[in-house]
């Protein structure tokens, strides 16, 4: 599962969520669909938590030079 791509990983994973919530499935379908969401949940959030890595900000420092600085996830709006 670790070679599937983010996209592919959140469509299953909504796909998942939508067969448990129409509740028609049997309780060891339901748990299998149940432990493969958790495995591409954990994928996903991997695969966020890399992204959000990588992203670095160019701000204008007090000298008026640019400088690269990590994200601040603290000052995003959500």
């Amino acid at each position: 599962m670790a070679e599937m791509k983010f996209e592919d990983a959140l469509k299953k994973l909504e796909k998942i969520v939508e067969d448990l919530e129409k509740g028609d499935l049997s309780l060891d379908e339901a748990l299998k669909k149940y432990q493969e969401g958790i495995e591409l949940s954990r994928l996903c959030s991997f695969r966020l938590g890399n992204a959000k890595k990588k992203i670095d900000l160019l701000v204008k420092n007090k000298k008026g030079d640019f400088e690269l600085k990590p994200l601040d996830e603290t000052k995003i709006e959500q």
